[in-house]
């Protein structure tokens, strides 16, 4: 069981609960939830909190993650994207926390779950849907017919716009869950190498070096993958409610 790759991805319920036929039962996947919603908004609470002239370190963090992800939602939504500035910013702190989370021993990957990053992904799509036609009207189906396209192309282009639009949610959700997945399925399978080859004695031990050395480097690998996913998820976010702010480009 300790060398299963798999086994780090189990629900396992803490406070069993079920009204009727649902199962709302309290797990580790709700756990580590609340840890991330609640490690996030302490962070930012401790780090605003003095606002002093000389910034300390968690203030220099936290004003580097507000201009990082501020630069990217103006370059790519333009200055009046920044109303969804908190959207984004929460989009992007959540999923960040989520994957450090994840690369603790015996913590729980959120991200690794494609119900998660379903309803992430369902939740940019329908902010995109909702400002999208409050703010334009039918005028937003303009995002489907691309300018300068001839009218005999029309036919064949809207729907390949269509297509591509409904697609959006489940490339979103599934490139974050793919990524987290594989990667932490990578390590555990070159950690697992480790121990077994070392149980053989020591001619296992010096094999064992190899995977260690892999191990590592995967590791380091992993933990650009934490942020890269992140800010990814957040940039696709912002192109997303830029085409809801202006369908017609």
């Amino acid at each position: 069981m300790s060398n299963d790759p798999i086994h780090q991805f189990h629900i396992n319920r803490l406070v069993p609960l079920e009204v009727g036929n649902l199962d709302l039962s309290f797990t580790n996947s709700s756990l580590f939830m609340l840890a991330t919603v609640a490690a996030g908004a302490g962070f930012m609470i401790l780090a605003s909190g003095g606002r002093g002239l000389v910034p300390g370190r968690a203030q220099s963090v936290a004003e580097l993650l507000y201009e990082f992800v501020a630069k990217t939602l103006r370059d790519a939504a333009g200055q009046s994207g920044m109303v969804f500035f908190p959207f984004v910013f929460s989009l992007f702190g959540f999923v960040l926390l989520a994957n450090l989370f994840g690369m603790f021993p015996y913590f729980f990957t959120v991200t690794s779950h494609i119900i998660i990053t379903g309803v992430l992904a369902l939740l940019v799509i329908s902010v995109v849907l909702v400002v999208g036609l409050a703010k334009h009207g039918v005028k937003f189906f303009k995002l489907f017919v691309p300018d300068g396209v001839p009218a005999m192309l029309l036919p064949l282009v809207v729907p390949i716009e269509v297509i591509s639009f409904i697609s959006r949610p489940v490339s979103l959700s599934v490139r974050l869950f793919a990524n987290m997945l594989a990667g932490h399925i990578t390590l555990k399978v070159f950690a697992g190498f480790i121990v077994s080859m070392s149980a053989v004695g020591i001619g296992g031990i010096v094999g064992a070096i190899l995977p260690m050395i892999m191990t590592v480097a995967l590791t380091a690998l992993e933990f650009l993958v934490v942020f890269l996913q992140a800010y990814v998820f957040a940039l696709l976010t912002c192109m997303y409610l830029n085409d809801a702010l202006h369908p017609s480009h």
